[in-house]
């Protein structure tokens, strides 16, 4: 079976982003992340992002400057290692040190000492989970309890996450310290999860095809130009991309979420279905945001012979995660995961971006039921996809979640700017996990049907 050639699409796509050997889009990104920080530094209301605005710039700026002494080599020999991909590398590493983690650090420092304006609402809120995981058992607040609150303290007596986001919070539970600031927990999940991803990638590239034949001189070894490419790529939409380095140095609760999610889906690329399970559902045991994702990787998992073996940890890890919680007090559970989000708390959610969704639930007479209208309708176009079509590749996976996601942040009533980390990320994640696969399996054929109405067997991958 022959391989079926890119779409005009894709080869446009890959010329703009090998311009220059990457180095073009790479100063391209860091020019206009240091504008955002500077920006940001002195145009934003909220405190902690100014505080990061003013740090991040001028990591952003050094990182611009690097690139363009890059380009310079590079145009004098291409062939310069200090050129090459690994430069490129080095660079994303500094960019995520002192965009990120720099001022990540400097924050948690800063409210160590007593500063109150360094860290954004819901750092504070996953740390009082964790207290009163260890203190009750449970991290929720039922309603009378947040009703006692003081008026201008109940929103933070909600958490509107799943039970597992708490763990983040365990050590301010246990001391107190730069060091047990829920922001540099999840940076470390983040980290590592990511770290993983890239792992099972690479792994994946080096191994012999299924076929028997040696690897391609291309395909042993070390990553090759394209595939290493397009994994810095998706890398830096992870962790260097304004939205995504603002957010876990100010908040961060999205990061370790959105990480366990590319892992899930670098597993599922590598041939790891149970294990793009574990990944996750421990994902789905931290926030809603995961579980579309988990759906879609179940889908997947069918077309493998492997849906059981996904869904046992895509379904089975937020499943364990609730139900202690649901023993202890179900009331809270649901007044905080439940009643809250859909805004039927005893306060609403300050999470009101300007998308079509907010704007039309709040401008137009039954806006909220035209907005969640419009939400079913998403949602059943992209199942009547999943079963027409579902997807066979880690690739179409995170295009569909990519995409999907997309629609429904916009088309949410409430919803906030920074959830946008979430699609960005898995698009900028498909090509690495596409090439990955065909890496894996030179004979497979990369694109998919027009139409399937049934899901033909697959030999499946390792668990």
């Amino acid at each position: 079976m022959t391989a079926a050639a890119p779409p005009t699409r894709r080869r446009s796509w890959r010329a703009v982003d090998a311009a220059a050997g990457g180095l073009a889009l790479d100063l391209l990104l860091y020019a206009v992340s240091a504008g955002f920080a500077a920006i940001t530094a002195y145009t934003s209301t909220l405190l902690p992002h100014r505080a990061w605005g003013g740090t991040a710039a001028i990591g952003y700026l050094v990182a611009a400057l690097a690139v363009t002494a890059q380009l310079l080599i590079h145009r004098r020999d291409p062939r310069s290692p200090l050129a090459g991909l690994p430069a490129r590398w080095a660079v994303t590493a500094f960019a995520w040190a002192t965009a990120t983690l720099l001022p990540l650090v400097r924050q948690s420092v800063e409210r160590a000492t007593g500063r109150t304006d360094r860290a954004q609402e819901e750092v504070l809120v996953v740390e009082h989970a964790g207290t009163r995981l260890v203190e009750h058992g449970t991290p929720y607040l039922g309603h009378d309890a947040i009703a006692a609150l003081p008026p201008d303290e109940r929103l933070l007596g909600y958490t509107p996450y799943q039970p597992g986001m708490a763990v983040f919070g365990l050590p301010r539970a246990v001391a107190t310290g730069w060091w047990t600031d829920a922001r540099v927990w999840f940076a470390v999940g983040t980290a590592l999860a990511l770290a993983l991803a890239v792992t099972a990638l690479r792994a994946r590239a080096g191994r012999v095809p299924a076929t028997g034949r040696p690897a391609a001189p291309e395909i042993s070894g070390d990553l090759p130009a394209r595939r290493g490419a397009a994994l810095l790529r998706g890398v830096q939409a992870a962790t260097v991309l304004p939205i995504c380095a603002l957010t876990l140095a100010t908040g961060g609760d999205d990061l370790p979420v959105l990480a366990l999610c590319l892992l899930a889906l670098s597993l599922a690329a590598a041939g790891r279905p149970g294990r793009a399970g574990v990944a996750v559902g421990l994902a789905g045991a931290l926030k809603l945001f995961a579980w579309p994702v988990a759906l879609v990787l179940v889908v997947w998992g069918l077309t493998r012979r492997a849906g059981i073996r996904v869904a046992a940890g895509a379904v089975g890890l937020p499943v364990a995660a609730l139900l202690p919680v649901l023993l202890v007090d179900r009331d809270a559970l649901v007044e905080n995961v439940l009643r809250f989000p859909l805004g039927h708390g005893l306060v609403t959610s300050p999470a009101q971006s300007p998308f079509p969704g907010h704007l039309i639930a709040t401008g137009l007479p039954g806006g909220r039921l035209i907005a969640a209208a419009l939400l079913v309708v998403v949602g059943t176009a992209i199942a009547v996809r999943l079963a027409r079509r579902p997807p066979r590749t880690a690739a179409a996976t995170a295009l569909i979640c990519g995409y999907g996601l997309l629609a429904a942040i916009a088309l949410m009533p409430s919803t906030r700017f920074g959830y946008l980390l979430y699609p960005l990320a898995l698009l900028a994640w498909a090509p690495a996990l596409r090439d990955t696969e065909d890496a894996g399996d030179p004979t497979r054929e990369t694109a998919e049907p027009a139409h399937s109405g049934n899901w033909p067997a697959v030999t499946p991958g390792r668990a």
